[in-house]
């Protein structure tokens, strides 16, 4: 997945009411940015922060910044938009670049399904295959990839309605997309939310499986890369 229109580099000021970023151009401008992230974002918003923006020009948009990834100034990138990984899902989807998620002819974004919720993707197949995404921004030990970074009811209601599919007869997928390119395992952050990791146990039990990728994150996109390992 390309970004749109090119990145520019900028400093972070600070985030504040969870969608808002101010930000210091290099070229010495102070704007507003969209933060589409709406967990803590824990290690990746201090002020100081060297980040990357997307700007835009459309009139129906207020603000003309969109913050996309953190620069850690070290070879190594963070996507912070979780909105990226269903959009980079979707592509390679289309394209059948994810062996693991088996055959199917017909990816179907968005379905509803269960009590009141829609399945990221529907892969429709020999077998009906449901498929929840979650971005993966945490990172607390090097080299390791935790979700998620604050407590989520809905997270927890996702498994819920997965491990009822199961139930169904179809197949279930908890997909963890690792928008961090300087990690090679994951792990749930049990601590954060034990709710979640309760219902992650039992969603596992009903025979919900659990898939966790990397990805190839630069200023130019952000690509599906090599499955990491799962310490969950």
């Amino acid at each position: 997945m390309q970004f749109p229109s090119p990145l520019v580099p900028a400093r972070l000021i600070r985030r504040y009411k969870r969608f808002l970023a101010d930000c210091l151009l290099d070229d010495g401008r102070e704007v507003v940015a969209h933060c589409a992230n709406p967990g803590s974002m824990m290690g990746l918003a201090e002020p100081g922060t060297k980040i990357w923006l997307e700007p835009n020009d459309d009139p129906k948009k207020k603000l003309k910044f969109g913050w996309r990834l953190v620069d850690h100034e070290n070879g190594h990138f963070t996507g912070v938009d979780t909105s990226v990984p269903n959009r980079a899902l979707r592509e390679a989807l289309e394209a059948r670049q994810i062996g693991m998620l088996g055959s199917y002819h017909q990816v179907r974004p968005e379905v509803k399904y269960g009590e009141g919720s829609r399945i990221d993707f529907l892969l429709e197949g020999p077998r009906l295959t449901y498929v929840e995404v979650k971005s993966v921004t945490l990172s607390r030990q090097p080299g390791l990839a935790e979700f998620p970074d604050s407590v989520t009811a809905r997270g927890t209601k996702h498994l819920g309605e997965l491990a009822n599919m199961v139930a169904q007869g179809h197949r279930a997928v908890m997909l963890y997309l690792v928008q961090r390119t300087d990690c090679d395992r994951f792990d749930l952050a049990r601590d954060i939310d034990p709710a979640y990791g309760v219902a992650f146990d039992a969603a596992c039990a009903a025979g919900v499986e659990t898939i966790v990728l990397g990805t190839r994150i630069s200023p130019d996109g952000v690509q599906i890369a090599a499955p990491l390992v799962s310490l969950a």
